[in-house]
């Protein structure tokens, strides 16, 4: 337990130190669609998914966000949030792809850096990576355990969230 706590507060640490701008930047991009007539939408695909959730049912709302469907119309005030384990996702792709060519600004998050063969972070406004390709603790039998991209997710989340309420909010 002590190990996982440690391995846990050091991937937070990573996640901010490394993410700082693009978190500030990301805030930004979403609420470019709360300040106008458009709508955030959460792009999460498999566990991910747990961020729009949270955005919703947590004390303090995620203002003007909404869960993406694949049947519902993405217009150009709008703002989604791609949140996908893997860079290489077909599905996130195919919706970067859809929105690069509607000029709709987007942000990403996925575990890979972002480099020349990241085609999902070429085609974000912003990008964020989490860097967890690998697990956080040894195994008995010498593997990599514990990969928590949804927690890792999560804590990026709350760090837009701050940035975001404070450019969307009158307090």
């Amino acid at each position: 337990m002590k190990m996982l706590t440690t391995q846990i507060g050091g991937l937070f640490q990573r996640l901010a130190e490394n993410n700082e701008e693009a978190i500030e930047e990301t805030a930004r991009l979403l609420a470019q669609a709360t300040i106008g007539e458009g709508k955030v939408i959460f792009a999460g695909f498999d566990e991910l998914s747990t961020v729009y959730t949270v955005s919703q049912n947590e004390l303090d709302p995620f203002i003007g966000a909404t869960e993406y469907q694949s049947n519902k119309e993405i217009n150009t005030p709008d703002r989604v949030w791609i949140l996908t384990k893997s860079a290489k996702d077909p599905r996130a792709l195919k919706l970067a792809r859809a929105l690069s060519l509607q000029f709709i600004p987007f942000a990403a998050l996925a575990i890979e850096k972002e480099d020349k063969d990241n085609e999902l972070a070429h085609l974000a406004a912003t990008y964020i990576s989490t860097g967890l390709t690998k697990g956080l603790l040894p195994g008995d039998d010498g593997q990599r355990m514990v990969q928590p991209h949804a927690l890792a997710t999560l804590f990026v989340y709350e760090a837009v969230k701050i940035a975001y309420d404070e450019m969307v909010t009158d307090d």
